[in-house]
């Protein structure tokens, strides 16, 4: 039996995606079964997209993942076929997993860092909306997965989970899922892009810019985006909505961050109070601060103690939109880490959105 993914209203790529088939039946399914009287008999195999980065981490992602797979065939036999699909480019993991789930895929697990899973959530979406699956019900059914082998796994810290590829095995093994919420942010276009970490505004989001072409210094590429982004900067004058309300005025902004969880940045506890399962996001605004400021405040900023310090507010919000007090079309913005252009920008948050194994 082939684990097909085939193209319905969304364009197909072309996809190289190969399934393992285990020799036992989903005791969970023969349960339900059972208790509706034996109706259901003909039992339905549940399918597991493992969407796989090969180039992340300079490689390492792809290396580990071949000493992995063995092990992940063994351990979910009787829970699902075990489908395996290799991305050759940007936004390739995208493509997979929105065709995925429209052929019915029960989960879709990103095999990577933070980049590689960022881009499955966003496959769970298009134009705006869920994707469903073709041959089911109007409610979203397919899982969300992670299983870190990248540079960065910040959505992994969030939720206290070891950087370790055999414990995110065993969460899917388990099959305890909860509802996260998502982020949406939308640029003067109006397009819609998705988010689990953390959208951000200025010089943050112009050291990761910079440090996005440096990632085969692993982890210190966080560190050299950071520098880079100095150069040239100066703090700015923003304008806010927030949850609709009247247009405000915040001044020199060096940063804003809005986050549907805790940490970006390779590890940077930015918005600490953030949490994915509110119904709100955090927003933290760092105002005027100069390179020594960052030098001297980064422990605390990596540790979540920044808030109490002068220059950095922050609240809960539903919906924020910042433009520039004074035009200049030059303020980076982000989320997740990915590049997405300049102000102005609009961010939401979408409750509930995805079912995630934790």
């Amino acid at each position: 039996m082939a684990c097909g993914i085939a193209a319905a209203v969304i364009p197909k790529p072309s996809l190289s995606l190969r399934m393992e088939q285990s020799s036992s039946l989903d005791l969970s399914s023969d349960l339900a079964a059972a208790n509706n009287g034996g109706a259901g008999a003909s039992r339905r195999r549940r399918d597991c997209v493992f969407v796989v980065n090969p180039k992340g981490a300079n490689g390492r992602t792809g290396k580990e993942w071949k000493k992995l797979l063995p092990y992940v065939k063994t351990r979910l036999a009787g829970h699902y076929n075990v489908c395996e699909s290799i991305t050759s480019g940007p936004s390739h993991a995208v493509d997979i997993t929105r065709e995925a789930i429209r052929e019915g895929a029960d989960a879709v697990i990103a095999v990577g860092g933070d980049g590689t899973f960022h881009e499955v959530v966003n496959g769970f979406f298009w134009e705006g909306s869920p994707i469903l699956p073709l041959d089911r019900g109007p409610e979203p059914s397919t899982a969300l997965g992670l299983i870190p082998l990248g540079t960065g796994s910040d959505f992994a810290r969030t939720f206290g989970w070891k950087n370790d590829p055999y414990e995110a095995i065993d969460r899917i093994v388990r099959g305890c899922k909860s509802k996260i919420d998502v982020g949406v942010i939308a640029g003067s276009s109006g397009q819609q892009h998705f988010f689990v970490n953390v959208a951000d505004i200025h010089l943050s989001a112009k050291a990761g810019y910079f440090a996005s072409k440096y990632k085969q210094f692993g982890n210190l590429c966080y560190v050299i985006g950071a520098l880079r982004a100095f150069i040239g900067h100066s703090n700015r004058d923003l304008k806010i909505k927030v949850d609709e309300g009247d247009w405000e005025v915040v001044h020199n902004v060096t940063a804003l961050c809005i986050g549907n969880a805790k940490f970006f940045g390779g590890g940077m506890k930015i918005t600490p109070t953030a949490d994915p399962f509110s119904g709100n996001l955090e927003v933290v605004i760092l105002q005027d601060f100069k390179w020594y400021d960052f030098l001297l405040k980064l422990h605390k900023l990596y540790k979540g103690t920044h808030l109490s310090e002068k220059g950095v507010f922050s609240r809960s919000v539903k919906s924020i939109e910042v433009v520039e007090d004074v035009c200049k079309g030059d303020v980076y913005v982000q989320s997740d880490g990915e590049h997405l252009g300049f102000l102005p920008t609009k961010c939401s948050i979408l409750p509930a959105a995805i079912n995630l194994f934790n």
